[in-house]
């Protein structure tokens, strides 16, 4: 993680509580959960920071979840007015032929019938619909082809390391009947690793929140009223009524292929506080891929965020508590001015750190003087440094950041003028006096 950091810290400014937080990538208050699959990571939501992984960046098949990143291009068209929800599209013959073959897991869509944008998404988010992926391909980019090409360059762009995208819907390309994207091989399969699903699910959450109103959704009703009327169940296991149920869980994609086995990417929120699991490959007691095992997984690794961590604030208070916080000004017509924040910092630690954390006040280099100390004048309002989690090296995120997130602005609470020169110097007479006797 990239952290800019100010160069300077006031000696006699530095906030600290008993020890640091231990931080690290496994997993905290136990020494391992019981995930038996490929590939594992929980990741916290608002920071991306990784609070478990396991095997997090292998390269492995990712199934249907495939068609995240469908959706993140379809969202993105949509935002910039290239499509609209209200669009029509109608069927080719190739998505006619791969949106009604047996076997697959589709929403039947009719030849040169004609399907808005919003019934073709809703298809492929709610009931895994290949045909809907594929539709939604041919009305973004106008060639399953040339959306794969997308694909890749938008997962290069959300900082992928590990990934390969061959289609649209997450098939293996061989059992596309023959009807692969141009570009790609019959045998290529969508590749992506569980640390770089957690980024794309990271990026649909942040960028199109909206995503999680129709992943949350455990039925609904395509077309109604019409003689294509179908009630399309959510594949997710864990959202309310299903077998699997946890609470908070409002999304967001599974995935099944004898290649990649069973594939789950969840989220849940409680409190406030929202998590993001994936699970590659999930295996059941005797190696074997397992559907409900993913389920099973994916509620562990969110019950671990949830229950294992605490979200705590921590501000000026947490060093002192005291009607007024202040720092001495010695060239100042105040000797001393009062400080605070806005709000304060509020982390996820374990139960058992959260009075273990140390913080440290930076003060920018442009407030001090050169014998380290804060300098008037200052104007009230003025930002004049920053309260700082100091964290270990190994903490880990799912992408760099240039900023760390655990750090509040500090800011001057009241206007402090420099003192003239004659004030100046009697207190350094009288410091010196002081300091002889």
């Amino acid at each position: 993680m990239k952290k800019n950091m100010l160069k300077r810290i006031l000696p006699v400014m530095m906030i600290s509580l008993i020890a640091m937080t231990s931080f690290q990538q496994s997993a905290h208050g136990k020494t391992k959960l019981d995930i038996n699959a490929d590939a594992a990571i929980l990741v916290e939501a608002d920071t991306g920071k990784i609070v478990y992984s396991e095997h997090e960046d292998e390269l492995l098949g990712i199934a249907s979840m495939t068609k995240m990143m469908t959706e993140y291009l379809v969202l993105e068209a949509i935002e910039k007015g290239k499509i609209k929800w209200d669009q029509t599209y109608k069927v080719s013959d190739k998505v006619y032929q791969l949106a009604n073959a047996p076997g697959l897991s589709n929403v039947p869509l009719r030849a040169d019938e004609e399907y808005t944008v919003r019934e073709l998404y809703d298809a492929m988010v709610i009931k895994s619909g290949n045909g809907a992926a594929i539709a939604l391909s041919e009305v973004v980019a106008g060639s399953e082809g040339k959306f794969v090409k997308m694909m890749n360059a938008k997962a290069k762009e959300l900082g992928f390391e590990h990934y390969q995208y061959v289609n649209s819907s997450g098939l293996s390309n061989y059992d596309m009947l023959g009807m692969y994207p141009e570009g790609t091989d019959v045998n290529a399969e969508n590749m992506v690793s569980a640390e770089d699903m957690a980024t794309l699910a990271y990026c649909l959450i942040h960028d199109f929140p909206e995503v999680l109103k129709t992943s949350s959704l455990t039925s609904k009703v395509f077309r109604p009223g019409t003689s294509e009327e179908l009630v399309m169940k959510n594949t997710n296991g864990l959202l309310k009524g299903k077998s699997y149920y946890f609470k908070g869980a409002d999304g967001l994609k599974t995935g099944t292929t004898p290649f990649a086995g069973s594939t789950f990417t969840g989220t849940a929120i409680r409190d406030g506080v929202r998590y993001i699991s994936v699970i590659l490959d999930a295996k059941d007691e005797y190696g074997q891929p397992s559907s409900r095992e993913r389920f099973i997984q994916s509620k562990e690794l969110l019950d671990y965020g949830f229950s294992e961590f605490e979200t705590v604030e921590y501000n000026l208070d947490s060093v002192e508590k005291k009607k007024e916080h202040t720092l001495p000004v010695p060239n100042g017509k105040e000797k001393k001015i009062a400080i605070k924040v806005d709000k304060p910092l509020a982390i996820r630690v374990t139960k058992q750190d959260k009075d273990n954390v140390k913080t440290i006040l930076n003060v920018a280099d442009n407030k001090v003087s050169e014998d380290g100390s804060l300098k008037a004048p200052i104007e009230k309002g003025e930002k004049i440094g920053e309260l700082v989690i100091d964290t270990p090296k190994n903490e880990e995120y799912i992408f760099d950041k240039k900023d760390s997130p655990l750090k509040i602005d500090v800011y001057a609470a009241e206007s402090v003028e420099k003192a003239n020169w004659l004030v100046r110097s009697a207190r350094s007479i009288q410091a010196f006096f002081q300091n002889i006797f």
